[in-house]
């Protein structure tokens, strides 16, 4: 009998002793979730620096596009004052070309005027020739008739002479004159040709520096529209990250929650077990005291007794019922199941020149999402690229993961939610940047960041 009650004994203190050692596989899980929380502060901590950063680029950019353009204003200020020195060269070229052809009349007259003065030159040079010379004078001195009309003669002989000289006079003055107003006119036209030539070539460079301003101030609207873009990534990223902290800590206070849990079912389990222990022995030993005989058959009804609630407490667990989703796929036994029926529209890799981080499965109808795997929805929300989209955490083996259902119809769990594996998450859709009817579907080992580095392939851990 006294070998009966050490062996129960015993045997209780195996069973306490194993339910003694439970918390500490539990105490290592909240470790795990610690350090998770831990390296998402400090990756919250360098997302916010680069944020800082990039807002410090995109400030650079600005002042650079700024000065730019002012650069530009100044640019177009000379291009404008170029462009009215232009004109009036062109004013005075017009004028001078009108001065031109007026000068050419009077060179049309001139040039009249000297070929008649050359026949009359020709005439008289004739006569003298075929005369020689002074003859046609003597003809007229020595023809007259008396002394007045030799007086007479002698006058007019002078004055042809001398209309002579001043005709050769004119025709110099005159071809002189012409020579003279064709070379002013022409070096004043060559000279406002030349003006203008010079205007136009730095009217050119100025159009040619505006043009590189332009260039300049568009690449660095495009530097700057790209840093924008990263900084909303980023802003995302550390919104995500915000997120899945606040999941991380309400899995651990349901972690905690739980070994309070079992740590009140473990000092129950042992009270009960003492008691029962003690009951035992104490009925023992006065079965012991009062008669042999009766002590056989106490010991059987323990016997009876303590195999009855065994058993009884052996069949006390039971497994929760799982739901039966309509047209979901059933629930797989990895570690992560399928997240909507349908097919891999596009796998993850290369797409239309960007990284496509995901699959895409799609189908017709109503068509239900499910959680991959337990976690905690760290985000619910419309985004304009994945629209209605939802982010879970999920804490498996110690190590964090993050599933992504995107382009979804409707959201059917908000921020905080704690989900189960194969639980309906939403309905697929097609919202945000989509073609078409899918589920855009992400798997991150780690937290999701904007450039994605911690996706993985989805189909080498979900059913096909």
């Amino acid at each position: 009998m006294k070998k009966n009650i050490i062996a129960m004994n015993a045997s209780i203190m195996i069973g306490l002793g194993s339910i003694l050692a439970a918390p500490s596989v539990y105490a290592e899980s909240i470790s795990d979730l610690e350090k998770q929380k831990e390296s998402i502060q400090e990756k919250r901590s360098g997302v916010e620096s680069n944020i800082s950063d990039t807002e410090k680029k995109i400030d650079s950019l600005q002042d650079k596009q700024m000065t730019a353009e002012d650069q530009i204003a100044a640019i177009e200020a000379k291009i404008a004052e170029s462009a009215k020195k232009i004109d009036a060269k062109n004013a005075e070229i017009t004028q001078t070309k009108k001065e031109i052809e007026a000068l050419k009349e009077e060179i049309k007259v001139l040039k009249e005027r000297i070929a008649k003065r050359n026949e009359v030159l020709k005439e008289r040079a004739l006569s003298f020739q075929e005369t020689g010379g002074d003859v046609n004078y003597l003809e007229v001195l020595f023809g007259s008739s008396s002394f007045g009309d030799l007086v007479d003669r002698v006058g007019a002989v002078a004055t042809i002479a001398e209309a002579d000289r001043d005709i050769l006079k004119e025709h110099e003055l005159d071809k002189k004159d012409l020579e003279e107003k064709q070379k002013a006119v022409e070096t004043k036209l060559a000279s406002l040709e030349v003006a203008k030539a010079e205007l136009l070539e730095i009217q050119k460079q100025q159009k040619q520096q505006k043009q590189e301003k332009d260039a300049l101030v568009k690449k660095l609207k495009q530097q700057t529209e790209r840093h924008e873009d990263e900084k909303m990534g980023l802003e995302e990223e550390k919104a995500n990250l915000a997120a899945q902290e606040k999941a991380i800590k309400s899995a651990i206070s349901l972690e905690h929650q739980r070994l309070a849990e079992l740590e009140a079912a473990r000092k129950k389990a042992a009270a009960e077990a003492k008691k029962r222990a003690e009951q035992e022995a104490a009925q023992a030993a006065a079965q012991a005291a009062s008669q042999a005989a009766s002590q056989a058959s106490e010991s059987k009804k323990q016997s009876t007794s303590s195999g009855y609630s065994a058993k009884s407490n052996s069949s006390s667990s039971s497994s929760p019922a799982s739901s039966n989703v309509s047209q979901a796929p059933a629930v797989s036994s990895g570690t992560f199941t399928r997240p909507s029926a349908g097919y891999v529209s596009s796998t993850m890799g290369e797409r239309w020149n960007k990284q496509h981080a995901g699959i895409d499965i799609a189908a017709s109808g109503t068509v239900p999402i499910v959680a991959a795997a337990d976690g905690v929805v760290s985000r619910s929300y419309f985004s304009s690229s994945y629209g209605n989209v939802i982010f879970v955490t999920h804490s498996i083996g110690g190590q964090q993961w993050t599933t992504v259902y995107a382009h979804m119809n409707s959201r059917l769990a908000s921020e905080g939610a704690v989900v189960a594996k194969g639980q309906q998450i939403g309905i697929m859709g097609n919202t945000g940047r989509s073609y078409g009817q899918h589920l855009h579907f992400e798997l991150h080992k780690g937290a999701w960041n904007y450039s994605k580095s911690n996706a993985v392939n989805p189909l080498n851990y979900i059913p096909n």
